[in-house]
């Protein structure tokens, strides 16, 4: 069997994207003084993404049940090794925004390196005006903590996905 290595980590990638944000979606605590405009385009701007996530990928279902299989497995092993790699950026208890943290990894792999640009199933992440969240976050915040605090996921999103780009399966 052969496997295309840029698909599998887009699949695993998307699959890390969808876990962040159901883990995060149901948490409305608001560390920092957001305008509320800003704070409902990212809430309904991530609820675009999750349901473009979740018309691309399996359910989660699927790859728990099919652990086994050499592609399942592989996109497994791609998305620990981005848990790890985040992790090892993130000390316990410090704050992130996983909004932001979400939409640089997807910007990083699909705009910057161009990954899955003839994809048909990946066109969405491909075209997507990632600039617009990256205006909000970054441009019309006027709380300086929170511009910085997003300022980091960028790096950690950069840094996290120069080593998958690089990482062999």
């Amino acid at each position: 069997m052969i496997l295309n290595v840029s698909k599998i980590k887009t699949e695993s990638l998307l699959l890390f994207c969808r876990d962040l944000i159901d883990a995060y979606s149901s948490n409305q605590e608001n560390l920092f003084e957001v305008d509320e405009e800003i704070e409902k385009y990212i809430s309904e701007t991530i609820l675009q993404l999750q349901t473009a996530i979740n018309q691309v990928l399996q359910p989660q279902r699927y790859y728990i049940e099919n652990q086994k299989s050499i592609r399942i497995k592989t996109i497994l092993k791609s998305y620990n090794y981005i848990n790890q790699s985040i992790s090892t950026h993130l000390s316990q208890g410090q704050q992130f925004n996983p909004a932001m943290l979400c939409f640089s990894l997807l910007t990083t792999w699909f705009g910057e390196f161009r990954y899955e640009t003839n994809s048909k199933e990946f066109l969405y992440f491909t075209i997507y005006p990632y600039g617009q969240i990256y205006d909000k976050l970054l441009v019309d915040i006027e709380n300086n903590q929170y511009k910085t605090l997003n300022i980091s996921m960028i790096h950690i999103s950069e840094d996290v996905m120069m080593k998958l780009h690089k990482f062999s399966l």
